[in-house]
């Protein structure tokens, strides 16, 4: 129990493991989180400006009046100018899901990841280093490329002649952790937007209520006389952004719920290969690993 503790995969600041290739990885995929960002912002404002807005779902045609009853593209739109905002955070909460969905599928490879780990350890069990490189060449992905990294330094610690038993194991295990460093080190990218967008989307959608609610009391205010057709009218129109606040945030903590636990299953995949690729090699050469 001490060694898997100590297995401890999860890339970590300061990891040895070619640095240069690391924040070229990560610079790109900050570009890429701004370009999404001001994309979705761009498209989202389109569709709010000449979807939402066009005067087909207004009374009289223009969208500067009532929109036409039990049409809803209409009703969104007078929610006002946070309608943008909230459009933008819930196409990001898409796109970011999206990108997570595919770079997990990446790093997880071609099959199961519960098969390929069973079968990692069988061929371990058997002694049979030359199968689970076999397994791991099928398999591909960055979980596999990992195991295969452990696998190559036992089969170099087994030719190595001047060093002691433990010193061979913790070589095994550096070599597993820096190539993990290397391999996943971007599982979590982005997953601090959807994070953030889970937090922020309700707020910003009451925040639009807020706006809502001032405008139709104003209204009411300078009208003189109480129209509570009017008055129900603008309150329901307002409450259209906390309605849309609350889906997009409650789709966003679905997201991240759902990636962070498949980072956890692929990092857990990798810490149990990881130890039983380092008790085998302290095994066949008669020494119990204490790492």
């Amino acid at each position: 129990m001490e060694q898997k503790n100590a297995m401890n995969t999860s890339p970590r600041p300061g990891a040895p493991a070619a640095p240069n290739a690391q924040a070229s990885s990560s610079s790109g995929a900050s570009m890429f989180s701004v370009i999404a960002i001001v994309a979705a912002f761009v498209v989202s404002y389109i569709v709010f400006k000449f979807v939402l807005g066009d005067g087909s779902h207004f009374q009289g045609g223009v969208n500067t009046n009532q929109p036409i009853p039990g049409d809803m593209l209409g009703t969104v739109y007078s929610g006002g100018n946070i309608v943008p905002i909230l459009l933008t955070l819930f196409v990001c909460v898409l796109v970011f899901s999206i990108e997570r969905m595919l770079t997990i599928s990446k790093a997880k490879g071609s099959g199961s990841i519960e098969s390929f780990v069973r079968t990692v350890r069988q061929k371990l069990n058997s002694n049979d280093i030359n199968g689970a490189l076999a397994v791991c060449d099928k398999q591909k992905g960055s979980v596999a490329n990992v195991v295969k990294a452990g696998l190559l330094k036992y089969n170099d610690m087994s030719r190595e002649n001047t060093m002691a038993t433990d010193q061979k194991v913790l070589a095994i295990q550096k070599e597993i952790e820096e190539t993990t460093a290397l391999e996943l080190p971007m599982l979590e990218k982005n997953l601090v937007i959807i994070s953030t967008i889970a937090s922020v989307a309700t707020l910003v959608g009451l925040l639009g209520t807020v706006f809502g609610m001032i405008s139709a009391f104003s209204a009411l205010a300078q009208a003189g006389t109480p129209d509570a057709v009017k008055l129900a009218a603008g309150i329901s129109e307002a409450l259209i952004n906390t309605a849309f606040g609350i889906g997009t945030s409650a789709l966003a903590i679905i997201a991240y719920n759902y990636f962070t636990s498949k980072i956890d299953e692929l990092t857990y995949s990798i810490d149990e290969t990881g130890f039983s690729i380092i008790q085998t090699f302290a095994g066949q050469h008669g020494s119990k690993a204490t790492v």
